[in-house]
């Protein structure tokens, strides 16, 4: 299994970056490769993505959920196989760290290629950068939320 570390601070409360995050369905908005997440309970999400032509589907299933702290998911099935954590800090009123670890184990050739290039850590610092833009533009309201504990 490869790992990569990410954080970014984003301009806004914790509980406005928190419950952006728990918004599965907005993830296309900012993150590169993926077309589409359906969450289908509580704590299952099913993924299509699609990078550099290579589609996958997968389904991902929320392991421990705990508002304005945490996020953390494992895939369970399908073409991928992956689990991470988010977690969200409060820096002060207005700002919150937002961290990513991220396991992924690369199958193909490409990918094991890539993943020495460094590309999923360009993807994940991408990502984070794209969410930091959706959610201070739209001045901290996120999309919705699920405050609930798993």
């Amino acid at each position: 299994m490869s790992q990569v570390e990410e954080s970014i601070e984003v301009r806004v409360p914790v509980t406005d970056a928190y419950n952006q995050w728990t918004q599965f369905e907005d993830f296309p908005e900012f993150m590169d490769g993926v077309e589409r997440i359906e969450q289908r309970t509580d704590t299952l999400t099913h993924w299509k993505t699609r990078i550099d032509g290579v589609e996958r589907e997968f389904d991902a299933e929320i392991t421990e959920q705990i508002p304005d702290e945490r996020v953390a998911w494992t895939t369970v099935g399908g073409e991928a196989r992956q689990a991470g954590v988010v977690t969200f800090h409060r820096i002060d009123d207005g700002t919150t760290k937002v961290m990513l670890q991220l396991e992924y184990a690369p199958e193909s050739l490409t990918e094991k290629v890539g993943d020495k290039l460094g590309f999923v850590k360009r993807q994940a610092t991408g990502d984070l950068k794209r969410f930091k833009e959706f959610i201070e533009r739209r001045g901290g309201a996120a999309t919705g939320q699920w405050r609930g504990e798993v």
